[in-house]
This record gives C-alpha cells, structure tokens and sequence, in this order.
C-alpha cells in the first residue's frame, strides 16, 4: 500500500511528459505560415495568369503575416512548372498558379502528363475568370450569332476562324462552337493573339473567341463586332452584348480561367486558411476594380466547390479533342 502513492506519481509524471508529443503537431500547425511561400506561375511574366498573381498575393501576404514570392516557370505550355509544384513537399510554401490551359485542356490534349491534375494536386480555388467575346470582322455580313452561323455555311470551304495556337482556349471554344452547332468554320492558328486580331479587321480571317480586355478597345473602335459573349451571362464591360445561350446555343459557357493548387495531401487546415486569405483578398475594395480592369472576375471559389467543377471542365475539354481530333504541336 505504501507504494500507490509513489505508483501514481509515476504514472502522472509519464502522462505530463506524453502531453507535449500529444500537442505538438497541433501547435506546429497552428504556427503555418512560418516563412514566405513560394507561388509558382507556370508562364511568362507580363501573361494573364502572371499579372493577376502578383495584384492578388501582395494581399493575401498581409492575411497569412508571410510574403508570397511569384516564381514565373513558364515552358512547355504551362506544364513544367506545374509538374514542380506538384512534385513538391504537401506542406503549404509551394503553391501553384494555373490556368485552363495547365490543368485542363492539357489534362486531355497531352498524352503523357508528368502529372495528373486530380490525383496529384490539392485544388484550392477558382480564383478568376477571364470572359470572352466573339468578335468578327467588319467584312462579315452578319448582326449576331445565327446570322454569322448561317453565313459560314455560304462560304467555299467554310469560314476561318483564328485562335492564338494550337490547343489554346481560343481554338477549343471555335470548336466546341462547331460541335454545338454545325457551323462551317476552319481553324487558322497562330502564334499570337495581335497578329491573329490584325488579319481579322484586314479581312484575311472572319472570327475569333478571345478576352474581352484584348478586343473590346478594338470594338468599341468600330474595327470589329462583337456578336456574342461566351459566358453563360452577360458581362459587366459589355452589358449590350448577348450571350451564346440567349442567341439559341446551350448549354454554352466558356471562360479561361486561372485556379490556385498545391501538392496532394495538403492538410485541410492549411487548404482552408489559403482560402480565407484568398477570399479576403479577392474581396478587397481597393483590390477588385484593379482586377476587372484587366479583364478578370474574381471568384474564390472554395475548396469543396472547386474539385467537382474542375472534373468537370477537363470532362467537357476532353470531349472537345478526342471529337475534333486535335492534337498539340
């Protein structure tokens, strides 16, 4: 009897020392972010994806007390730098920047990925959208959708329409326009947007589906026409332009994109705080307007909304090829 005492101590001495081992991950966790993070951008500086990246992680910086340094990695259409991230450490510095091009239309037009969009990355959010429009030239007879899709069927081998390359979104939308609706239109790639918009006012080319940002300075020049918008809603910069749905195509909503990712196996906690740092900055006054300037609405889809709607998009882009048959460069 005379031992219980020295007996309890022991074991609650055992049972103080185990608590530290019990509660440390909790408090290494609740610690993260303890350096920058590094937020990789799978394409050149000056793109889309690049300059909204560097407006939003300044704030989201303030939000998580961390710098985030934007890494640019641009080769291979998106890819190599998406494969770094996604070969990085589950642990929340290493984060990727990617867009429709990186993490879905490639998930069906590349054969052989280094890595596989929804096995080995963490999606975080849809952070932006960037709406189209679709514009023809001035030498095309046709006021809206129908009339355009009802001339393309007068034209000797069809109607062109330019894309900004190969397997680009532009390229896609054309086709799954022609895929919806029977219209006679022949791709015509090139390697850049201007030069594309420049054959299309001179006549050489009928139409393109491309941002707004990059046309409507050109419509509102009287240089081209916008004839539909491919959002399944009518956009802020262009409330007189109807969408493709409302001119009788649905269901018909095309965007590019950009989404945030990381590793797989990112703890949800982290996942959840990248969010809300995400969240709070996309809904910063002062943030926002500079946003959609450059031609991009700000969503900050959540995590749990944002898996299901990426299987999707890479369902409905991988149709579009394996129907048209397209194949990358």
């Amino acid at each position: 009897m005379p031992f219980l005492p020295r007996r309890r101590l022991i074991l609650s001495g055992a049972g103080l020392l185990a608590a530290p081992a019990l509660i440390r991950p909790a408090a290494a966790q609740a610690a993260w972010p303890d350096r920058p993070i590094r937020v990789v951008v799978p394409f050149a500086p000056g793109t889309s994806t690049d300059i909204m990246t560097r407006l939003v992680t300044p704030r989201m910086g303030q939000e998580l007390g961390q710098s985030l340094v934007v890494e640019n990695r641009a080769s291979a259409g998106g890819i190599v730098g998406s494969d770094a991230v996604a070969k990085s450490a589950p642990d929340g510095y290493s984060l990727c920047m990617g867009s429709i091009a990186s993490h879905s239309v490639n998930a069906s037009l590349m054969p052989r990925l280094p890595y596989d969009v929804l096995r080995d990355f963490t999606p975080i959010s849809l952070v932006t959208t960037a709406p189209n429009l679709l514009v023809v030239g001035n030498h095309v007879p046709a006021s809206n959708l129908q009339e355009f899709l009802a001339w393309t069927k007068t034209q000797r081998g069809g109607a062109s329409y330019a894309s900004a390359g190969n397997g680009t979104s532009s390229h896609l939308a054309g086709e799954l326009l022609k895929l919806k609706t029977g219209a006679a239109l022949e791709h015509v790639p090139y390697r850049n947007a201007p030069q594309a918009l420049s054959d299309i006012m001179a006549g050489q080319v009928a139409m393109t589906i491309y941002q707004v940002t990059a046309v409507l300075p050109l419509v509102r020049d009287g240089r081209l026409k916008a004839l539909a918008t491919t959002s399944n809603r009518r956009l802020p910069w262009t409330p007189e332009v109807p969408t493709v749905e409302e001119q009788g195509v649905a269901p018909f909503d095309v965007a590019a994109w950009h989404g945030l990712f990381a590793p797989a196996r990112l703890p949800a906690p982290v996942t959840e705080r990248i969010h809300a740092a995400l969240a709070t900055a996309l809904a910063d006054p002062e943030l926002r307007p500079r946003l959609i300037e450059q031609g991009l609405e700000p969503v900050g889809m959540p995590p749990a909304e944002f898996r299901p709607w990426l299987e999707a998009d890479i369902a409905k882009w991988r149709e579009v090829v394996q129907t048209a048959q397209i194949k990358p460069d």
